[in-house]
Parts: structure tokens; C-alpha cells; sequence
């Protein structure tokens, strides 16, 4: 039976399969082993070869920026599915970068009037609407850290506050989404990719650390400067992510110079034109190495203060901030020695 299902022209099993079946049925009786299903099966194995459909022109959605610590995830289980009376719900951590910088010094005056400055941030204590209010760092370096908030309403901060002051906006936000839960038995950490915000051993110059007058917030003012810590570590991830994927643009742009050179032992392109592409891609290493607000050193203030510079370097390195630098500034490198060749 198998013989004659395969010598059937195509065509016939493809547009009518119901025939084929019946006249099977009317030439000789059905052996015992072979079943509606499996008749099914044949003919939807033979379906299979059939041309596949046309791909859909509808745009797909960006995916979210992948970072190592979703690697980690499972280990944040433990939290996730043994919920305590003293712990609060799961909430979001919503990073966006959308612009190479912020002008911070204009923007001051556009933001809610109970925004702070804190350290190399301002910090919105409470921001929301329809009863969902959480807190905002917006960083120097063109990205904001919102606490409590879904990507919906951070992107509805942006067009209310940042539009305006975005410098060199980028054609997409780069996005990073964690999340966190409050917990005052336990201690403040990362597990996973859960942030616990608990107990944290006193700092050595709180006075000094904090605005001298803070504002009601969101959430429990004794973690603000946790959540600070936190924030910058994710701010300077997600700024990187936005340059990395400039830089493979930028490296896409110029795949053709190599295999010019050596081919033809000539560029391909004007002078006027490769030294352009050169200062782009020296822009990229300032832009990494040396603005206020880079994304490499650990910054002052948490010189000071241990404590915070644990939490900071805790992301940070689950993030793999350091590792990431030195993939893109061994781009960098390898990709001038092309262009000055």
C-alpha cells in the first residue's frame, strides 16, 4: 500500500486527498494495521513538501535587549515561587535609552516639581496614573530607570518630560526589563534577575549621601539609595546596548572594505568618505571611554561608600558590563586598522 501511495502523482495527493482515500477503499480492503490515522498522517507528510506560504509583511515587534543576567533567571525561582507575608508583590524594572544624552541642565525645569537632583541623577519620587505610580532616575547619559512602571509608561514619561531634551535620539529605544519585590527580612540583593530590596548595613556618610529634604515616594525611602545603585548599573548597561548596536550598524556599513582591499588593493570609496567613517567610528570611542557618564568606571561617589558600591558592582557585573567594553573596544580597534589601511 505504501508502493502505491507513492507512485500517485503529487498533484493527486495534494488537491484531492479525499478521492485518493475512497478509491483505496473501493479497490481492496484495508489491512488491519493501516488506520484512519495513519492514512491521516501520510497525507499530511505529503502536505509538508507543498511550498511554503509567503512570509507576512506585517513588522514584527523589536525584541528586548538580551543581557547575560537572563541566564541567570532560574535563580530567582526560590523568591518567585515562595511568597512571604512580609514580601510584596513582583514589580517591574523598566530601563529605556533613547538618545545619546540628556540636556540635564534644561531639563530641570520640565520635570514634576518634586524631582531632586540626586548625585548624577534626577530622581521623580512618585510618577504615575490610573493608580499605578512608581519613581524615575533619569541619567545624563540618555537613559532612565523607572521603578514600578511598565515600558508603556515609561515610554508615556519620555514623550511628557525627555523628548525635548534628547540629544541625538535614537531610531529605536533600547529597552531592559528586571524586576523587583520589597522584602524587609531579607537582605537587599540580586538573586536571578530579581532585585530584593530588604535590610542594608548602615552607610558611612548618610547626611552627606541623601538631599537634605526628601519628598514622599513611591516606595520606602530607606532603599532609595539601593535603588540609585541599582538604577545606575542598568542606565550604563542599557546606554551600552544602545551603542553596541550602533556599532554593528556601523561595522555592517563597512563589510565591503576588506574584501575591496583585497581584491583590488583600493578602498572603494572617496578619501573625503573614509575619513568620515574613521571620525564615526573615533566618536564611538569617546562615546564609550571618555564622556561624563561613560559606562567603565566605577563612579566617586561610591568610594565612600562600600555598601552601595557592592550593589552597583553586583549588576554591573552580572550584566557583564566590563566583558561587553572590551568586546566593543576590540571592534573599535580591529575595524580602524581596516579603515587607516
Amino acid at each position: 500500500m505504501y508502493r502505491s501511495l507513492r507512485s500517485l502523482p503529487a498533484v493527486s495527493v495534494r488537491h484531492n486527498t479525499g478521492s485518493l482515500t475512497s478509491s483505496f477503499a473501493s479497490s481492496r480492503p484495508t489491512p488491519r494495521f493501516v488506520t484512519c490515522q495513519k492514512i491521516d498522517s501520510l497525507k499530511r507528510g505529503f502536505a509538508s513538501k507543498s511550498k511554503a506560504p509567503p512570509p507576512s509583511d506585517v513588522p514584527k515587534s523589536k525584541p528586548k535587549a538580551f543581557t547575560p543576567l537572563r541566564l541567570t533567571a532560574l535563580d530567582s525561582l526560590p523568591i518567585r515561587s515562595n511568597p512571604k507575608p512580609t514580601r510584596s508583590e513582583i514589580h517591574p524594572i523598566t530601563t529605556l535609552a533613547t538618545a545619546e544624552r540628556y540636556l540635564l541642565t534644561q531639563l530641570r525645569s520640565r520635570l514634576p516639581s518634586d524631582a531632586r537632583p540626586l548625585h548624577e541623577a534626577y530622581w521623580v519620587p512618585k510618577w504615575g496614573a490610573n493608580g499605578a505610580e512608581g519613581e524615575v532616575f533619569v541619567f545624563n547619559n540618555g537613559s532612565f530607570v523607572c521603578w514600578g512602571l511598565s515600558e508603556k509608561e515609561a515610554q508615556r514619561f519620555r514623550d511628557t518630560y525627555l523628548s525635548e531634551v534628547e540629544v541625538s535620539p535614537l531610531r529605536e529605544p533600547e529597552t531592559e526589563e528586571l524586576e523587583f519585590v520589597t522584602d524587609h527580612s531579607e537582605n537587599t540583593r540580586v538573586q536571578g534577575d530579581l532585585i530584593i530590596l530588604g535590610h542594608s548595613p548602615l552607610l558611612s556618610q548618610p547626611e552627606s549621601s541623601l538631599p537634605g529634604s526628601l519628598p514622599p515616594s513611591a516606595l520606602p525611602q530607606e532603599t532609595l539609595l539601593a535603588r540609585y545603585a541599582f538604577s545606575q548599573a542598568l542606565s550604563r548597561s542599557t546606554a551600552l546596548s544602545a551603542l553596541e548596536v550602533n556599532l554593528d550598524n556601523y561595522l555592517s556599513s563597512m563589510s565591503f572594505l576588506p574584501l575591496n582591499l583585497e581584491k583590488t588593493g583600493k578602498p572603494g570609496v572617496s578619501r573625503r568618505t573614509l575619513v568620515k567613517k574613521l571620525g564615526e567610528l573615533l566618536k564611538f570611542r569617546q562615546g564609550l571611554n571618555l564622556n561624563r557618564g561613560n559606562v567603565y568606571d566605577t563612579p566617586d561617589f561610591y568610594w565612600a561608600e562600600p555598601v552601595l558600591e557592592s550593589y552597583f558592582n553586583s549588576l554591573s557585573n552580572a550584566l557583564e558590563v566590563k566583558a561587553r567594553i572590551r568586546d566593543v573596544n576590540e571592534k573599535i580597534t580591529c575595524n580602524r586598522c581596516c579603515d587607516s589601511s
